[in-house]
């Protein structure tokens, strides 16, 4: 029983809905959700693997309340999100615009499985090429006269 109670728990303390604090909600239901709509665009800087509308980290909701601040100011989505990039940089972004600054981002996964690759093949290429230097080769003939002169004296 202790183990289900644990399990419900834990299933609950993942779940998004928890994240957005009560104290944090918008009166007006328009401008709460364009403050999840963009919530879910950020990145939690501290998770870096959730959006800030998921995330539980203290920054995420400071972020979270600095986006409601700035639409209670009259801000539209775009200048929300790009006053969060110039205080955060693009990496706050959970689809980053592809430019010079984020390459990184867009091609190090690939970067990164693309040597991985190489290394694999490089590696059974050289393991192939070891394994064939290992297979008998036949004796000469005078090798095998000297191998069956031996067999003999032991004999």
């Amino acid at each position: 029983m202790k183990f289900i109670m644990a399990l419900m728990l834990l299933a609950l303390s993942f779940s998004p809905a928890l994240a957005v604090e009560p104290s944090e909600m918008l009166d007006d239901p328009v401008l709460e959700q364009r403050a999840r709509d963009i919530s879910q665009e950020l990145r939690c800087v501290v998770c870096q693997n959730q959006s800030i509308d998921s995330s539980n980290a203290d920054l995420a909701r400071d972020m979270r309340v600095l986006v409601r601040d700035r639409l209670l100011e009259g801000d539209s989505n775009q200048q929300v999100l790009d006053y969060m990039v110039s205080r955060y940089g693009d990496f706050v972004l959970l689809n980053p615009p592809f430019k010079v600054a984020t390459y990184a981002l867009w091609i190090g996964p690939l970067l990164i499985i693309g040597c991985g690759l190489f290394i694999v093949v490089v590696f059974y290429r050289r393991r192939s090429s070891i394994v064939g230097a290992d297979t008998p080769v036949a004796l000469s003939d005078e090798e095998s006269r000297r191998l069956e002169t031996l067999m003999k004296d032991e004999n």
